[in-house]
């Protein structure tokens, strides 16, 4: 079956923020942030850089079974879609700063596409 659009654009922009979350944990000091990814996540007193390494590799993870339109990757992405939305959704009224909006906007969007193209993902391949 032939890979949905979206499905391609979205996981290059995950690769993308993963490469970035990657970069900034390794070059750039993250814990000079005034919240940062694992704080956003309820963890505060977790090591900021490893957090961003580990979030990095398992949206990796996620993003391979996506792009291959895998069963466990659509059902991961419904999750990390959702996950990342509400938390996104709850830090819009719990902090001045909005960038949140952004996050929550493009969580419900990703999470909409992929129940739009959720056959891309259940197709039976016959093999013969």
């Amino acid at each position: 079956m032939k890979r949905p659009l979206g499905v391609f654009f979205i996981s290059y922009f995950y690769i993308f923020g993963a490469v970035v979350l990657i970069f900034t944990a390794v070059f750039i000091n993250p814990d000079a942030e005034e919240f940062g990814i694992a704080d956003r996540f309820g963890l505060p007193n977790f090591p900021e850089q490893p957090f961003r390494i580990i979030l990095a590799v398992v949206s990796l993870v996620i993003i391979n079974g996506y792009m291959r339109l895998k069963r466990w990757g659509f059902w991961l992405m419904i999750l990390y879609s959702f996950g990342f939305g509400l938390i996104s959704y709850i830090l819009l009224f719990s902090n001045n700063q909005q960038p949140f909006i952004g996050n929550f906007i493009w969580s419900v969007i990703v999470l909409i596409y992929t129940l739009y193209v959720r056959k891309s993902f259940f197709h039976v391949e016959k093999s013969f």
